[in-house]
């Protein structure tokens, strides 16, 4: 394989140009901020950049998963491979959940906590959206039990899926908990106040 000296590009939600340290970064590191109400100029400028040999970094959830399991895809990713013409990387973070999740304490600086990144290999976006994103769906599936597989999960943890044994929400409890979360952020409430 030929090793080309290439970074990363990732997208993030334009919302964190307001954190300062967070903006310096995407400045100097030509991230690609999305306005998730108007993201046509962001999706542009992705497929632009994969055209010109560059890596665009995406998660095809476009969120956190509150279950710590794969939440529905967007078709970002898929479309974007497709109209540029280029391999899909799946790649899988499991461990990063431990440090910096929504609803509960982080945990920054030194904290030995493990995090694994998994890598699986290329393959071509080819077909349709919906065939695309359907294989990416099942090899980030199978890196993530992979991954899964090997790491300590204490029972009852918060950050362990339902599945293994955690304190996790279900899938349908964590959509249930979005659903809540964004009709509060369309009444002008935090999630926490009351109706």
């Amino acid at each position: 394989m030929n090793r080309r000296r290439r970074r990363m590009r990732y997208m993030i939600k334009a919302e964190m140009q307001r954190v300062k340290a967070v903006n310096f970064l995407i400045k100097r590191t030509r991230t690609i901020p999305v306005d998730r109400g108007a993201g046509a100029g962001a999706y542009a400028v992705a497929v632009q950049r994969l055209r010109e040999g560059e890596l665009v970094g995406v998660y095809p959830e476009a969120t956190i998963s509150r279950s710590f399991e794969l939440k529905e895809f967007k078709s970002g990713a898929a479309r974007m491979a497709l109209e540029a013409d280029v391999p899909i990387v799946p790649v899988i973070v499991w461990g990063a959940q431990r440090i910096w999740t929504k609803g509960h304490p982080r945990r920054i600086g030194r904290t030995k906590v493990p995090v694994i990144v998994q890598v699986g290999p290329p393959f071509p976006a080819r077909g349709d959206i919906a065939q695309t994103d359907a294989a990416l769906r099942e090899a980030m599936t199978g890196l993530l039990h992979q991954v899964q597989e090997g790491y300590r999960h204490p029972p009852g943890a918060h950050w362990v899926p339902r599945r293994l044994g955690g304190g996790a929400p279900t899938p349908a409890e964590a959509a249930q908990l979005d659903a809540d979360e964004a009709a509060a952020k369309a009444a002008g409430r935090t999630p926490h106040q009351s109706r």
